[in-house]
């Protein structure tokens, strides 16, 4: 749950620090200390205050969990000194992590707990068991409100207040961790002594706390460093960089501001400099803190290459590179994200806070004070140390792109040489035997770098080769990629990826040629056993795919997007038995598609968006009423496994349109827009699984048949009519109809009109 959708005021802080005192001294009890300046944390602190208030008498334990130093424990102080007089007693267990290290740190935890509960009558306790059965006792006569801050471990809780705990009816406990997973299901079972049909998740919430959003931390920064909300004029270019740089994170902001309060400008410059290099030490040791606990070498190592490579990567993609490095990567990434390392955002791509990806890259930095002895090398010092060649078998990740550093170099872009941006430079050229020594050089990023020499023996271990605007017309004869599991050469110079040859790359698994404006053809692809994903978007010269490629059996995707040359698919597409989703999308000159699609019983998604194929005389042309025999052809050949179907802007006429369409049952989503039908097809109702609808300006259209109920309301065009009927409200997650300006009438549900006649 975010803690920072609500606006922030000026007035927030002073408004909890307000309530505060007024709970403290109505109770005439002493609160616990929280900052004086607080910022973005008042839907948080709402949202549990609600959940701790809602006045039932169930038990319930909730984990604030985020990043070292996003604010839990701040959070959680706020929250306890709210809400102490809803409860009989209570307890702030704070550095739960850190005191259950030192001797006897555990009976001092529960003596502490004792005290709280006992208004600091409790007994001497003699070790560890008689804590926890004391602790039962007196819990078990009262509503209790305790907080147990910083647990990196479920069984540190139950080591201090055991199983099977006798909680007082309306009891609550509320854990801070950096894991978002601490609270397993049968830890909770076996806490509450649950019966294993018992449901638990009425007990449980997760509050997860994020990071502040720009003007929240330009806030709080000023306050550490200036003290007031105006600063000098001056200091707000450097200021905004800083907190640019610290992403959010509270800690960040406030160890940084008050380090800086008072200082020169040139000493902000400085620190702003060394801050880009360097992550502050204070804050570094505290969010390295979840590195160290991490369980094993295996999960450390993910995340350095995920910190120095990957950041900001698709989560499925990534999770492809690592594992053809003996990496179990979907356990791994799931650990990481447990430990707030991690996060994947909706898109599906691999998040980390900026200071989180820095420690990982000071950790490298650390292992040696020679570069060519580091296990990862990235940006500037991978060019350094290739120009210089002094690279060891030490090195296990290399990643440049040579364009950023030009741009960097010369302060300006290289816009005007983007097809050829080595022309900015004479520099860019690298030895290839400067990879010599590399033998355990596994990911390879060179993006727009020339190398020159002799391929014959360049790296035989690359398990990833990315490389961007790769400058030759063909990969060279000699150069032996046979173990790559990823291959990525957008914006390249292809022609053709390799001659008229089989090319056997028996592990690769993903193929991207995105942008390559000059590749005329894919040939033998026989080669490629394993390989998962063909990526050819927008190969604008691209005429020509193989007929080899129906020999790959393990295809999954094949994205041919904005290929404006490419006419035709060979028939042997139909072969591809895995084959999950094909994207023909802006294929504008495409018009033949092979007519054995029923064959492909795994293809879930078909995209022929702006295709040319009504205009042919091949396919959907075929579907007019006056060539009857060819009118349902197309529709029933398609495979009863397809759930997306896009044709929008094909020039579709309702005389194309099938009648049946109850040949796809598996269909959720259809998008029919930018076409000049009148109507759809009343067998639609017979898509029992459609979701999502799209017509967005069809701007014929004037009728729809009665829809299928599955999902959420439709959303109505432009208020250019009135609803006059509504005998049923329709529940497709998605029916976009804007721009639709005929449409007067959806069966069975409404009746449009215009409204000049009321």
């Amino acid at each position: 749950m975010s803690c920072h959708l609500c606006h922030v005021s000026m007035y927030e802080s002073h408004f909890i620090q307000d309530i505060i005192k007024r709970v403290q001294n109505k109770l005439h009890c002493t609160t616990l200390y929280v900052p004086p300046y607080l910022v973005g944390i008042d839907f948080t602190v709402a949202s549990i205050n609600w959940w701790l208030g809602d006045g039932s008498n169930k038990v319930g334990i909730a984990t604030i969990c985020g990043i070292g130093g996003i604010g839990k424990t701040t959070i959680a102080k706020v929250v306890y000194n709210l809400n102490i007089q809803r409860f009989e007693s209570s307890s702030f267990l704070a550095n739960v992590r850190e005191i259950t290290q030192e001797h006897n740190g555990l009976i001092r935890l529960q003596r502490q707990l004792l005290s709280d509960i006992l208004k600091g009558k409790a007994n001497k306790i003699y070790n560890s068991n008689d804590g926890i059965t004391k602790i039962k006792e007196v819990i078990s006569r009262r509503r209790v409100l305790f907080v147990l801050d910083d647990v990196d471990d479920s069984e540190k809780i139950t080591k201090i207040i055991g199983v099977q705990i006798p909680f007082h009816p309306g009891s609550k406990i509320i854990i801070t961790s950096r894991q978002q997973c601490l609270l397993s299901d049968p830890f909770i079972r076996q806490m509450f002594d649950l019966e294993a049909s018992s449901s638990y998740q009425d007990l449980c919430k997760v509050f997860e706390v994020k990071e502040l959003t720009f003007n929240e931390s330009l806030q709080l920064f000023k306050w550490y460093a200036f003290r007031q909300n105006d600063p000098i004029d001056s200091y707000m270019e450097y200021a905004r960089s800083i907190v640019k740089h610290c992403g959010g994170l509270p800690l960040a902001l406030q160890v940084l501001g008050s380090s800086l309060a008072g200082k020169s400008i040139n000493v902000w410059k400085s620190a702003l400099e060394k801050l880009k290099i360097i992550p502050d030490s204070k804050i570094q040791k505290i969010l390295k803190i979840s590195y160290d606990y991490l369980q094993d070498d295996h999960d450390k190592s993910l995340f350095l290459d995920i910190a120095c490579v990957f950041v900001g990567k698709d989560k499925d993609y990534t999770t492809t590179i690592p594992d053809g490095c003996d990496y179990y990567t979907v356990i791994g990434i799931e650990n990481l994200i447990n430990m707030s390392l991690l996060v994947v955002n909706e898109k599906n791509m691999l998040m980390m806070h900026q200071m989180i990806r820095d420690i990982g890259r000071n950790i490298i930095r650390q292992e040696s004070p020679n570069l060519g002895k580091q296990s990862r090398l990235w940006h500037k010092d991978a060019f350094d140390a290739l120009r210089k060649k002094i690279g060891t078998q030490t090195i296990k990740c290399l990643t440049m792109d040579l364009q950023r550093l030009l741009e960097e170099k010369y302060e300006k872009t290289i816009a005007n040489h983007s097809k050829n941006p080595f022309l900015m430079s004479n520099e860019v050229d690298i030895e290839i035997d400067a990879f010599a020594k590399m033998q355990r050089l596994k990911l390879l990023q060179l993006d727009y770098v020339k190398l020159k020499g002799n391929y014959k023996d360049f790296l035989r271990s690359l398990i990833w080769l990315c490389w961007h605007g790769f400058p030759q017309e063909y990969l060279p004869t000699n150069l032996d990629i046979s173990k790559l599991v990823v291959l990525e050469m957008c914006n390249s110079s292809l022609k053709c990826i390799w001659h008229d040859t089989k090319y056997f790359l028996p592990n690769l698994k993903i193929l991207n040629l995105n942008h390559s404006d000059g590749l005329l053809k894919i040939l033998n692809l026989s080669g490629l056993h394993s390989l998962e994903r063909l990526m050819l978007k927008h190969c604008t010269k691209l005429i020509e795919v193989d007929q080899s490629i129906g020999k790959i059996k393990t295809l999954t995707i094949l994205n041919l997007k904005g290929c404006k040359s490419l006419k035709k698919l060979p028939w042997t597409i139909s072969l591809l038995d895995s084959l999950e989703e094909l994207i023909l999308s802006g294929c504008s000159t495409f018009e033949d598609v092979p007519k054995d699609l029923q064959k492909m019983k795994s293809l879930r998604v078909l995209s022929l968006d702006e295709t040319a194929i009504y205009e042919s005389n091949s396919w959907l042309s075929w579907l007019s009423l006056k060539r009857s025999k060819e009118l349902g052809f197309f529709w029933t050949s398609l495979p009863c496994s397809l759930v997306k179907l896009s044709l929008e802007s094909c020039r579709l006429f309702d005389d194309v349109m099938p009648t049946n369409l109850s040949y796809l049952p598996s269909l959720k989503s259809l998008n029919l827009s930018r076409n000049p039908i009148h109507s759809l097809p009343k067998s639609i109702i017979c898509l029992t699984k459609l979701d999502e609808l799209l017509l967005t300006c069809c701007n014929e259209l004037q009728w729809l048949p009665k829809l299928p109920t599955s999902g959420l309301p439709m959303i109505t065009s432009p208020s250019l009519y009135r609803i006059t009927s509504l005998s049923c409200l329709l529940n497709l997650k998605r029916c976009i109809v804007f721009g639709c300006e005929k449409l007067i009438e959806v069966e069975g549900v409404f009746k449009l009109e215009p409204i000049e006649n009321f």
